[in-house]
């Protein structure tokens, strides 16, 4: 076994990598073991004797299927939970939801015409303050005041 270690060495500054990443070809030792120079050892890189390994990263694979779990509803337990409940759904977002899906909904019974335009800014002012839980909450508001006037 002949000692590569200058070899290796060489290689590495070169390539502009660590020792332990320099593949030499375990064919060629005894013509790479007479390579002394920098020079000689550009030439062995570009005839592909010597090169440097692929950096091997960190898999993702462990983190791919603990998702899968979590998209089924799994690992989501009380004691996997960091941060408060506004932390992991905030406020302002639940808010944006609500709001959205009680403005569209008012927007589609005005342009139906089971809204007229006074009671349609009466129930978005209303919808902004709060006052209804969601769709269902506000549209049952809507029947009774449709019954109390009926």
């Amino acid at each position: 076994m002949t000692d590569l270690k200058n070899q290796r060495q060489i290689a590495a500054s070169i390539l502009k990598v660590g020792v332990n990443r320099i593949w030499i070809d375990p064919d060629n030792t005894e013509g790479i073991a007479k390579a002394i120079t920098r020079e000689d050892i550009r030439e062995l890189i570009s005839d592909n004797l010597i090169s440097a390994r692929p950096i091997k990263g960190i898999s993702r694979g462990r983190a791919r299927k603990l998702n899968i779990k979590r998209a089924y509803g799994h690992r989501k337990g009380h004691g996997s939970r960091k941060g408060t409940k506004g932390a992991r759904n905030p406020r302002k977002k639940q808010w944006m939801k609500k709001i959205r899906s009680l403005r569209k909904k008012l927007h589609e019974m005005r342009s139906d015409g089971a809204l007229d335009k006074s009671t349609y800014h009466k129930m978005y002012r209303k919808a902004k303050g709060g006052e209804y839980r969601n769709v269902a909450h506000m549209e049952a508001h809507i029947e009774s005041i449709a019954n109390k006037e009926a």
